[in-house]
C-alpha cells in the first residue's frame, strides 16, 4: 500500500533528524489504531538498521499502555500477551523499544475512590475517572522521561494513533493543534512535550488492511486483534468493507475500556462479546448495571460532599452503608466467575487495605471488609486484625476499660486511625482524625 510506505519513509525521517535523540513515547492501548501505528514504527526501524545504518538507531522508542484496573479482562489478556511478545522482539531485532505499563495510584484506584471515599459513580456531569485511572499515571511516566538524567533536551515526543477520520471531533481537534507545514504540535498540557501522528491522514479501511496483512513484527497472532474486535461488535459502524479473506466477520463498533463504565448507558462491546460466547462476563456487566441503576437513589447518599460542604439535591458522598453493599456485590460478581473455573481478582489487596484505611478516617468502623470478604466467599480473611496476639491485647485493654465497651471502642479506633496512616505512610492529618473521633465520641 503507497500510504503505508510513504508514512514509514516520514517515520525514518523524523526518527534520524537531528534533534538530540529526544525520545519517543507510543501510547499503545492495543486496539487497531495503536497497533498499525507501532506496526509501522517498528518496520521503519527495521528499515534503518537494515537499509541505512544501525548507529542511527540512538533515540528510546517507549511502548506506554495504561492499565487502569479495571480493564475489559478479555483485553487485558490479551494486551499483555502484547506487550510480552513486543518486549521479547525487540531484544530479539535489537531494536531500541522499551515497554513500559502504568497504573493509577492507589489513592487514585477505581475502587478505592468508589468504595472507599464514597465518590458516586462517574457520569457526564462528575465524569472523576478519566484523569485519575488514565491521564495521571501517563503523565507522571512522561514526566519521568522528560526529566531523566539521560535526557539532556529534557523533552519528549509522544506519538499518538489519532486519526481525521474517525469523527469529525476528532479531525477538528487534530487541525486546530496542527502547524502547518511541521510534523510536531505542542502538547496541550505538558510542558516540553510534543505530539507526533503518523498516521493521521489513513481511514479505517487502510487501518485494517495493514492489519489483517502486514506480518506482526512481534509475532503476534494476525487474526487475533480482529477476532477480538468481531468478537465485540455491537453494530455495523467501524467494519471494514475490505477485509483480507472470506471468513473474517464484520468488526462492528467496538469500543473498549472499562468494564465498570457508567458514564455510557449500555457497555454494548461486553455485551456482544458475552452474545458471542463469552458468558463468564455476564457478572461483570450485572453488577456494572447494577452499580448504575443505583448511583441516584437518594437514600444511597449523603447530603453532603466530601469536603463537608452541601450537596445538590442533597446528593453527595455516596452511604457507607451502599458502599459496603457495592463490595459485597463485586466480591459475589468475582466468586461466580471463580465458580465458573476462571481465575479473577477484581480488587486487589492493596485496594482492600486502602479501602478498610478509608473508611477508618471517615469515621467508619462499623463496617469491616474482611467481614465482608469472609461472607461471600466463606473463608477466613483475617486482614491482620483477629490473630491471637491481638485477641490477647484486646483482652487486657477492656480490662483495663473495666469491661466500658464505650471506651475500650474509642481506644480501638484511636488505633485503627494511627495504623491506617502507618499502612498509607501519610501522618499528616492524623491530629484532626483523632480529634474529631473525640468529638464523635463526647457527643454519641
Amino acid at each position: 500500500m503507497k500510504k503505508s510506505n510513504y508514512i514509514i519513509e516520514e517515520i525514518i525521517d523524523q526518527y534520524t533528524i537531528e534533534d538530540n535523540n529526544r525520545p519517543w513515547i507510543i501510547g499503545f492501548s492495543g486496539g487497531k489504531d495503536s497497533t498499525v501505528m507501532l506496526t509501522l514504527v517498528w518496520l521503519s526501524l527495521l528499515k534503518i538498521k537494515n537499509e541505512i545504518s544501525e548507529k542511527f538507531l540512538k533515540r528510546e522508542v517507549w511502548v506506554v499502555c495504561n492499565d487502569t484496573l479495571v480493564e475489559n479482562p478479555i483485553i487485558t489478556n490479551y494486551v499483555n500477551g502484547v506487550l510480552m511478545k513486543i518486549e521479547n522482539a525487540a531484544i530479539k531485532h535489537n531494536l531500541p523499544i522499551k515497554v513500559k505499563k502504568t497504573i493509577p495510584r492507589l489513592e487514585d484506584s477505581f475502587w478505592v475512590n468508589l468504595i472507599g471515599k464514597g465518590y458516586p459513580a462517574p457520569n457526564n456531569a462528575f465524569r472523576w475517572c478519566t484523569e485519575r485511572l488514565k491521564i495521571k499515571p501517563t503523565s507522571r511516566f512522561i514526566d519521568e522521561i522528560v526529566n531523566s538524567e539521560d535526557n539532556d533536551h529534557k523533552e519528549a515526543i509522544v506519538l499518538v494513533g489519532t486519526r481525521k477520520s474517525e469523527s469529525a471531533t476528532r479531525a477538528k481537534s487534530i487541525k486546530k493543534h496542527e502547524i502547518k507545514g511541521k510534523r510536531l504540535t505542542k502538547h496541550p498540557l505538558q510542558k516540553n512535550v510534543f505530539i507526533y501522528s503518523p498516521i493521521k491522514e489513513l481511514h479505517l479501511e487502510e487501518v485494517w488492511y495493514i492489519n489483517n496483512t502486514f506480518e506482526s513484527p512481534w509475532g503476534a497472532e494476525k487474526d487475533q486483534l480482529f477476532n477480538i474486535y468481531s468478537d465485540a461488535s455491537a453494530d455495523d459502524y467501524e467494519c471494514p468493507t475490505m477485509v483480507s479473506n472470506k471468513e473474517h466477520k464484520s468488526c462492528g463498533q467496538s469500543r473498549f475500556g472499562c468494564w465498570t463504565c457508567t458514564v455510557v448507558k449500555k457497555d454494548k462491546s461486553i455485551s456482544a462479546q458475552i452474545e458471542n460466547g463469552e458468558e463468564w462476563l455476564i457478572p461483570l456487566r450485572d453488577v456494572r448495571d447494577w452499580i448504575q441503576d443505583q448511583r441516584n437513589i437518594l437514600s444511597n447518599r449523603e447530603p453532603l460532599r466530601r469536603n463537608g460542604l452541601p450537596a445538590l439535591n442533597d446528593m453527595g458522598v455516596v452511604k457507607l452503608k451502599h458502599r459496603a453493599e457495592i463490595l459485597e456485590k463485586v466480591f459475589d460478581a468475582q466468586k461466580k466467575i471463580n465458580d465458573m473455573g476462571i481465575e479473577i481478582e477484581l480488587i486487589n489487596n492493596q485496594e482492600l487495605i486502602a479501602i478498610q484505611v478509608t473508611w477508618y478516617r471517615d469515621l467508619y468502623f462499623d463496617y469491616k471488609v474482611s467481614d465482608i470478604y469472609n461472607k461471600v466467599f466463606n473463608k477466613n480473611l483475617d486482614m491482620k486484625e483477629h490473630n491471637e496476639l491481638i485477641k490477647k491485647e484486646e483482652e487486657i485493654l477492656l480490662s483495663a476499660c473495666e469491661n466500658d465497651k464505650k471506651q475500650f471502642n474509642l481506644i480501638q479506633d484511636l488505633l485503627k486511625l494511627e495504623k491506617a496512616k502507618t499502612i498509607m505512610m501519610k501522618r499528616r492529618g492524623l491530629i484532626e482524625d483523632i480529634e474529631n473521633r473525640y468529638k464523635q465520641f463526647i457527643s454519641a
